[in-house]
């Protein structure tokens, strides 16, 4: 616009909305005196003087920006839009005391970058003011005085001035908490929403009523009192775009805003006519309702209902002429099922309770509302919520689904329900569900005598018995310690069995909506208690990638308090910290109920040291077990160090506290490698490693439980005692034991699973595998591995060293953890070889344990203590096969210790040094804090110091199979 034109004359604008608006968009700019309104992609062309851009922009709830175009040009490529926009009069519209910005978007074949194109295009504009003005503006990309918009599409630019400023659905009300869980409906949806339902036409009959569920934060509410009081959307706003621009016509803004005014104090004397019912249970709701009509400068009646018992009386009375609901399901997650079925329910609620032929209009990204209402669409149109894909679909209430003719009069819907047995009614989704109801019924009431009987309070009561409603159901009851809320509560957790390929995606959900609403029925479980597990295959580490960041590390005040969505619970007569909401699993297996039952029993029978070693401990309800069974020493290692804290606080709620209980956090994989090079030994082991991980803190390594198992028990068996024992579970259904790979390392191994299945699991016998793992027992008689070594003498030391190549060769042929018939260096501890030939505490024969003669074999060769099997001198002796002499019959120290042997250290003629390198000794550290580790466990040194060897860094999961 230069001087001289007039506001009267005919100017060229465009209006953008979001995606699927535009229709609706073009209405409301048509009902405000626009002409030539042409609906676009994503935007809305119209034509007319600045006072219908203004009364746009005023009034229009619709649209994002008003903006005016300058002018079309084409922009090949750089130099064409530089000089299109640079022969543009930007002296009309921009004071050089202003600023401006600009705003670009599109590309091409040559203009690729949009921030490139408003380089150009600012370098045009501030040269042309250098030009004709002798100076350039500020630029100022934040809050300019003038907006420049460049719009490029193919070889076409099109340039204006922005005269919104602010977005439009920005109405100059202040803002709610983004975290409060309600929902950000945009009001710009919201009347859209209003617009689809024709609400501009009921209120002009008098006394409307409309009825919002999900209120939310109150934007739908807040946009329907204003279209019914007549109250101009952008009344409140302060700040516009054109305020800065230097053909902005303020006589014909003050008279705009004036007219405004007077409309809102005219409509508001008609507040008492209006109804507004908001149905929503959600927390805060009530209030930020409230809240949102008074920052609209709004006075008017409020009725706020939590529950659907309350709707049919407060629609007592409303005509269907005035009436319509809106259903705003905008703030469900994709992966909410279980909040999605009572919001749907809740929705079919609020359209029973509407008279028939009112209008229902609903926002929504999965259609099972449509199926749950059972109601003939009237019409519908394709939005986004950020990129996710919705509709906005409406109604008639009233009309079935089944209407074969329009001209038909609406009929009451038939909506499917389903009747439990004590004469409740539900609604459904599809209709065979009143199979599963049945199932469900007959399965619970044969699961609860069982667990009566067992005394089992934590158990699975439906796992897919039907094929269509593959599902499993586990059922959680609070512990007796439980106080507050949870005393005496019930939980449901429900898992979703993936669907096949070839099953339609939209009915598997269908009938999963169907489970979630049956089965707390039947169960007796508030609806609030019921928690879907939805399992994908997530990358490495990023299931549990952000556990340091949500859980943080508390004081030992506030150590035993429990974490949202944490509960109590009982079993085996001990009490476990379960977590039905913030997890993907609970903390508790189920299936390995009767496993953690032996592992106590098989400590109780354990005797010695009575050491306890747990291997991808999890939660540590293993621990709890052996420690209850008997065990004086107990080792927990796993990766996750929330987990770890999670293992320590079910320790401590059992009453298993102290040093004896050692928490390691470690890659079990390289933390038993590294033990096998120390004297630490346990009597009893229990291992359940996941299936497949590929953790960040594993580094490069990948563990597969079918490819690595064999490697991983073989080191297990070299940390057992004489008589130890390993319990390994797995959770690979087709998983198959290397039996011979095991056999020629020296280990057993045994299935024990069919007496580990507990019977709620009894239809998924391939749940878990369950192996006993022990070290091949030497026959009776047998030599010793010191035997033949000393046998060889000197002489094997005065041998040439055969070819490398050979020995590789004849090493292959040798099982592994084997060398010539002698166990390798490493494979256990010297107490523990040869034990069947020992006396008591450990002594062999009539010498005293730990006679090995070291002096004399090291003075025959001159070599220092501590060589290899193979050393430069070409003995292949392996460490120990020496005596003591300078010890003679004295017994050990340590032999007779009640609770083992402490960590060793070599002694050879230089200074004292640990045992293959594995980390200073305790008393190195110094410091009287630190405790004395007595064998059971890594040195603190090993795992990143702390009393327990622990390492503070971030928190990855290991276990993606569960």
């Amino acid at each position: 616009m230069t001087d001289t034109q007039a506001p009267s004359t005919a100017l060229e604008f465009f209006a953008t909305c979001p995606k699927g608006f535009e229709q609706l968009l073009a209405g409301e700019l048509a009902s405000l005196g626009a002409e030539g309104v042409r609906a676009l992609h994503g935007q809305v062309a119209f034509s007319g003087n600045l006072e219908t851009a203004y009364r746009a922009c005023l009034w229009s709830r619709i649209a994002s920006r008003v903006v005016l175009v300058l002018s079309h040009a084409t922009s090949a490529d750089a130099d064409e839009l530089y000089e299109g926009l640079y022969e543009l009069p930007w002296e009309n519209h921009i004071a050089l005391t202003s600023t401006f910005a600009v705003d670009a978007h599109g590309t091409n074949n040559e203009l690729r970058n949009t921030q490139f194109i408003a380089l150009r295009a600012k370098d045009a504009v501030c040269d042309r003011l250098q030009a004709k003005l002798g100076a350039r503006p500020s630029v100022e990309t934040r809050n300019p005085d003038v907006t420049i918009v460049v719009r490029v599409r193919n070889n076409r630019m099109t340039c204006g001035i922005d005269l919104s400023g602010d977005p439009l659905f920005r109405r100059g009300t202040s803002r709610r908490a983004a975290d409060d869980g309600l929902g950000g409906m945009r009001p710009d949806y919201a009347a859209a929403m209003l617009a689809a339902g024709a609400w501009h036409r009921l209120v002009r009959h008098g006394s409307p009523t409309l009825v919002a569920a999900f209120s939310g934060s109150g934007t739908l509410v807040s946009e329907a009192a204003g279209i019914a009081l007549d109250r101009a959307p952008g009344l409140l706003r302060s700040r516009w775009g054109f305020t800065g621009w230097l053909g902005h016509d303020e006589k014909a803004w003050d008279a705009l805003l004036e007219e405004a005014d007077e409309r809102a104090a005219r409509g508001a004397e008609k507040a008492g006519e209006l109804a507004l019912v908001a149905v929503d249970p959600r927390r805060g709701a009530a209030s930020a309702a409230s809240a949102a009509l008074r920052a609209s400068g709004i006075e008017a009646k409020l009725t706020h209902l939590s529950s659907a018992d309350e709707i049919a009386s407060a629609l007592a009375g409303a005509e269907a002429a005035r009436t319509l609901a809106t259903v705003d399901l905008s703030w469900l997650e994709p992966d909410e099922p279980a909040r999605e079925v009572a919001a749907i329910s809740l929705a079919t609620c609020v359209a029973d309770a509407l008279p028939a032929g009112a209008g229902i209009v609903a926002l929504a990204q999965d259609p099972a509302l449509g199926a749950a209402l059972s109601l003939e669409p009237t019409g519908s149109l394709e939005t986004f919520l950020g990129r996710d894909a919705a509709d906005i679909t409406t109604y008639e209430a009233g009309r079935a689904l089944a209407a074969s003719d329009a001209e038909a009069p609406a009929t009451p819907a038939a909506r499917a329900t389903v009747t439990l047995k004590d004469g409740t009614r539900v609604p459904v989704l599809v209709p065979q569900s009143d199979q599963f109801a049945a199932r469900l019924a007959k399965v619970a009431k044969l699961r609860a005598k069982w667990a009566r009987r067992e005394d089992v309070s934590c158990y699975r009561v439906y796992d897919a018995d039907l094929p269509d409603y593959a599902v499993a159901i586990d059922l959680y009851e609070a512990s007796e310690q439980s106080r507050g809320a949870d005393a005496h509560a019930r939980w449901l957790v429900v898992q979703e069995y993936a669907a096949p390929k070839d099953i339609d995606h939209e009915l598997a959900h269908r009938r999963l909506l169907d489970v979630l609403a049956i089965a707390p029925r039947v169960m007796g479980v508030d609806a609030g208690n019921v928690t879907l597990r939805v399992r994908r295959r997530a990358k490495g580490g990023s299931q549990y990638a952000n556990e340091g960041k949500a859980e943080e590390r508390r004081s030992r005040r506030d150590r035993l308090a429990l974490a949202p969505g944490a509960h109590l619970v009982d079993e085996g007569g001990l009490t476990f910290e379960v977590n039905l909401a913030e997890r993907l699993d609970t903390g508790l297996f189920l299936d390995h109920r009767d496993v953690r039952a032996r592992v106590r029993e098989m400590a109780k029978e354990t005797l010695g040291s009575k050491r306890f070693l747990n291997l991808f401990a999890y939660t540590g309800t293993a621990t709890c077990y052996a420690a209850d069974g008997g065990a004086k020493h107990t080792t927990t290692v796993d990766l996750s160090r929330t987990y770890l804290d999670w293992a320590e606080r079910n320790m401590e709620r059992n009453g298993f506290t102290g040093r004896d209980h050692e928490f390691v956090q470690a890659d079990v994989v390289r933390w038993v490698t590294e033990q096998r090079h120390t004297y630490n030994r346990w009597d009893l082991v229990f291992c359940d490693p996941p299936t497949f991980s590929n953790s960040k803190r594993m580094g490069r390594d990948v563990f597969d439980v079918q490819r690595d198992h064999a490697e991983l028990l073989i080191g297990i068996s070299r940390l057992l005692t004489a008589n130890g024992v390993c319990l390994f579970s797995c959770n690979l259904r087709g998983f198959e034991p290397d039996v011979e790979k095991l056999a020629r390392a020296g280990v057993q191994i045994a299935d024990v699973t069919e007496g580990t299945i507990p019977e709620d699991f009894k239809r998924n016998a391939k749940i878990h595998h369950v192996y006993l793992v022990k070290r091949t027992p030497r026959p009776e008689g047998a030599p010793t591995s010191a035997a033949p070594a000393r046998a060889q003498g000197s002489a094997g030391r005065t041998q040439a060293r055969p070819d490398s190549r050979a020995n590789e060769a004849r090493r292959d042929e040798r099982p592994y953890g084997s060398q010539g018939g002698r166990p390798r260096y490493g494979a256990g501890r010297r107490d523990d070889r040869d034990a069947g030939q020992r006396g008591p505490h450990g002594l062999r024969g009539d010498r005293p344990y730990g006679s090995d003669r070291r002096k004399e074999r090291n003075h025959g060769a001159g070599r220092p203590y501590g060589a290899g099997p193979h050393d430069s001198r070409g003995s292949s002796r392996p460490y120990g096969a020496g005596s003591r002499d300078a010890r003679g019959d004295r017994p050990r120290y340590d032999a007779a210790r009640p609770d083992g042997p402490r960590p060793h250290t070599a002694r050879s003629q230089g200074p004292m040094r640990p045992l293959m390198g594995n980390g200073p000794r305790p008393s190195q550290h110094g410091g009287a804090g630190r405790p004395r580790l007595q064998g059971n466990g890594p040195r603190p040194s090993q795992f990143g110091g702390g009393h327990r060897g622990r390492n503070d860094g971030p928190t990855e999961g290991g276990r993606t199979n569960r």
